[in-house]
């Protein structure tokens, strides 16, 4: 005698959409009370409050709440949830493939901008996170590898085309770039000094040029690049 028939989950493209508002809706809640009350003193209860839905669906969600801040941060870095890295993505790959190396740099500081204005204070509730929490260390340790290794890989381009300062070899070319594109310096200069997005990426173009470059610091942005 044949067994009872097991029912199918029942699935539906508005159920989907349904669940990824709800998701979306528990990331953007818990973005307001990081930024606001920090990882340490924001709890799943307020999180789930602020969101509109019950405890559960968020540990059901995220597992955690240092799972939560990890959803958050790929989602901010990325711009989508995709779950390409950043060295996969498009505008990245199309940074790497550039021939011409003072526009490299060019390219480079204008995705840096467009991420660092997604990123925004989520950067320092990671970092000024990480000693609470060990989830969240290793998220930060991440952080800072990806980071640096991204760097690294943009010079070593500039590096192939023996376009580097006569001296200058690739990881002392990275230290630099690491240092002129962290999210602190961000921070510092926009957040704390005043300066528009569009300083920012200027002086980022033109300092990386004038410090990794043997040819001559790169001219202005044209309009539209």
């Amino acid at each position: 005698m044949a067994g009872p028939v097991k029912q199918r989950p029942y699935d539906s493209p508005r159920r989907r959409a349904q669940a990824a508002d709800t998701r979306r809706a528990m990331l953007l809640a818990a973005e307001r009370l990081f930024e606001r009350d920090g990882f340490a003193r924001t709890t799943i209860a307020a999180i789930a409050a602020e969101a509109g839905v019950a405890e559960k669906t968020v540990y059901l969600g995220f597992e955690s709440k240092s799972g939560l801040l990890r959803a958050l941060w790929n989602l901010r870095l990325r711009g989508d949830e995709a779950e390409a890295a950043v060295a996969q993505r498009e505008w990245y790959r199309e940074m790497l493939d550039e021939p011409d190396p003072a526009r490299k740099l060019r390219l480079t500081a204008r995705n840096a901008r467009v991420v660092k204005e997604r990123i925004g204070p989520l950067f320092g509730v990671i970092r000024d996170g990480a000693p609470t929490d060990t989830d969240v260390a290793a998220l930060w340790e991440r952080i800072e590898s990806d980071f640096y290794d991204n760097q690294l890989a943009i010079v070593k381009t500039l590096a192939a085309m023996d376009a580097l300062h006569p001296g200058l070899d690739a990881a002392r070319g990275a230290d630099i770039l690491w240092t002129l594109n962290h999210p602190d310096v961000w921070r510092a200069l926009v957040s704390r000094r005043g300066w528009s997005a569009d300083q920012w990426e200027e002086w980022f173009a033109q300092t990386a040029a004038a410090q990794l470059l043997a040819t001559k610091p790169v001219g202005r942005r044209r309009r539209g690049e």
